[in-house]
């Protein structure tokens, strides 16, 4: 298989990747994108910095300084941090659970496209008359206010983005539900697994009030309703509800998979299975269930009361518990354990005092009556950017290390790993440390600039400092990609020798099938327990026999085309003449793809047992 796909042409290989519906190649098209996303987003935080740096800065101007810092903020969550956990989930969920791909390929590949399209549509507005202005929350008030076709650019690309986002999360749930191998029961599944299946979960029902938020707001800009108009009897608080009962179970859809991606890594690294591992799942559990409870603690200030304020304070609090049990759980996992410090596991070692400092100001603001200093200060910052780069960012540096030699079959630089951890590691908390002093001081947040003497200069340099660290450490990390995949040293299905779980018992990278026969799993870290009794692979659960495989398809890039195309109708179509009939275009292109699809039976192909065997045979003659 390996030999084959070095042989295709530059086009057959792109067509492979535009029509593919493998779950490897879907995560490695996600590692792309928000890997190209997480660099844009990056640049505008150097701009925000580079404008913040010193008093009286004009380096931007007001207006495009709230467009960066927006786009920045949405690019981030939706389009760089959102995509690059998905790459771990597609890549790495299937071969934990034992199956030979998700549940849905089609809708995997059709999540992807419609994620893709959503960020280039939205990313288009820098060259279509100006970026969305209104923060990255896009706050009813400002976003009615204002001019250029910024926010509709926003609200139709998350729009689209979050379909596919939608798609994949329902896909993910299914898949785990019903295809694990033989022997896996919900309390062996790796931790990793576990929280991909809940964070699909909040994903089914954090991304509708999302997607019915954006359609008031799409229907309030371009087809004149009046939902947020407060003059005509709207509610612009209603939008901050909307986009909050979502936002909030967000970030724990951002954190739960870093922090299965950091359970696997403590283990594998402390040599010891995972320590509280039922106590690990029901934290997981719980905190799903409480995400969806203190929405409001971003709203202390908006007036809904001391009743409301107060129930959301002590919800906030309580989901601090499970996450306090999760971080004890870990640090028992490295007692008394062989520990190598690897580069995944410096970033995980790294990530629990950078992650706690994150959570102990998290329980500040979650104090309503302290929450009226801190709100919309540089502390609130501060306070998310520890949570979200010292928790999130840290495990998708840590995942891309440890998954690397899975998804491409060749290991990243160990020691090119360590200088991007440590420059990334002192520019991280020399840029946001010092801003939680800033808030303090009164440094409000999203302004352009500052005066001189307020006391505000040496922080804010500071932290502009801190920036260029990270900024260093991140090109180190694409010098590190590029050298690994031009050396293309490869490894074996084990490259750290110390896997644990069902994705290290195969080839590095697995066959397009994953497994020739489906693995009988006795125990949690399955894999683990073959190699303790002996054993270089995993006990069969089935004899060898054909293999059934989804057909590629082309389908659902034409389907996420057709929205693309449709997006910009429904923006122009007040302006133009033309906007109605490229809505209905676009709309025609979707809605035909989608009955290609349902008229055009689609069996997929088998793989027969004689080529199962003569794989075997090549990998023989190769020994």
């Amino acid at each position: 298989m390996s030999t084959y796909a070095q042989k295709k042409g530059f086009g057959a290989t792109l067509w492979d990747y535009l029509t593919t519906v493998d779950h490897k190649k879907i995560a490695i098209l996600y590692l792309i994108a928000g890997g190209f996303f997480f660099i844009l987003g990056g640049l505008e935080a150097l701009f925000i910095r580079i404008q913040l740096a010193v008093p009286n800065n004009d380096f931007v101007s007001a207006g495009f300084y709230n467009e960066i810092l927006t786009m920045h903020g949405t690019t981030m969550i939706f389009l760089a941090a959102m995509p690059l956990v998905f790459a771990f989930m597609n890549a790495v969920m299937p071969l934990q659970i034992g199956a030979r791909d998700v549940a849905f390929p089609f809708l995997n590949s059709l999540g992807f496209w419609l994620f893709f399209f959503g960020g280039v549509f939205l990313n288009l507005s820098w060259f279509l008359g100006g970026a969305p202005d209104a923060g990255w929350t896009s706050y009813a008030s400002l976003a009615m206010a204002s001019e250029t076709h910024g926010i509709d650019f926003y609200a139709l690309g998350l729009q689209i983005s979050g379909a596919g986002t939608l798609i994949g999360g329902i896909n993910f749930l299914v898949t785990i539900i019903n295809m694990r191998a033989p022997g896996m029961t919900y309390m062996r599944m790796p931790m990793f697994t576990w929280a991909t299946f809940v964070t699909s979960a909040l994903i089914l029902f954090a991304f509708p009030p999302l997607t019915v938020g954006l359609f008031l707001m799409i229907f309030d800009r371009m087809f004149g309703s009046n939902f947020f108009d407060v003059a005509n009897g709207g509610n612009t608080i209603i939008w901050e509800h909307l986009f909050w009962i979502f936002g909030h179970p967000e970030v724990y859809i951002l954190i739960l998979p870093a922090f299965g991606i950091f359970s696997e890594i403590f283990a594998i690294f402390s040599r010891k299975r995972l320590f509280g591992y039922s106590s690990m799942v029901f934290a997981t559990v719980l905190i799903g269930f409480l995400g969806f409870m203190v929405w409001a603690h971003h709203m202390f200030t908006t007036g809904l009361g001391p009743i409301a304020n107060a129930i959301f304070a002590v919800a906030t609090m309580a989901i601090a518990v499970p996450t306090g049990i999760k971080i004890f759980n870990w640090m028992f996992t490295m007692w008394g354990g062989s520990i190598k410090f690897t580069t995944p596991m410096l970033w995980a070692v790294a990530f629990i005092p950078s992650f706690v400092a994150g959570g102990v100001t998290g329980v500040m603001l979650a104090s309503a009556a302290a929450d009226y200093q801190y709100h919309d200060s540089y502390f609130v910052v501060a306070h998310f950017h520890y949570v979200i780069v010292g928790g999130v960012v840290f495990a998708l540096f840590a995942g891309a290390h440890l998954y690397w030699p899975k998804m491409f079959g060749t290991m990243l630089n160990e020691t090119l790993g360590k200088v991007t951890f440590w420059l990334f590691l002192f520019g991280f908390h020399l840029t946001f440390f010092i801003q939680h002093f800033l808030g303090l001081m009164g440094m409000p947040r999203r302004i352009f600039t500052f005066l001189p003497g307020q006391g505000l200069a040496t922080g804010n340099l500071i932290s502009s400092i801190g920036a260029i660290f990270m900024a260093i450490a991140t090109i180190v990390l694409l010098i590190n990609v590029i050298m690994t995949q031009v050396k293309n040293e490869k490894v074996g299905n084990d490259p750290w020798g110390d896997g644990r779980t069902l994705e290290w018992a195969i080839s590095s990278p697995p066959p397009f099938y994953n497994f020739k026969q489906l693995p009988l799993v006795r125990g949690l870290d399955a894999y683990w327990l073959e190699k303790m009794e002996g054993k270089k692979e995993m006990t069969p659960a089935e004899p060898l026999g054909d293999i059934h495989m989804p057909n590629n398809s082309f389908v659902p890039f034409v389907i996420s085309l057709g929205l693309f195309i449709a997006a910009f109708g429904a923006m122009y179509r007040a302006d133009t003449s033309w906007g109605l009939l490229v809505l209905i275009l676009g709309m025609a292109v979707t809605l035909g793809a989608m009955f290609v699809r349902s008229i055009k039976d689609d069996h997929g192909f088998h793989i027969h047992k004689e080529d199962l065997m003569d794989d075997d045979n090549d990998k023989g003659a190769k020994a």
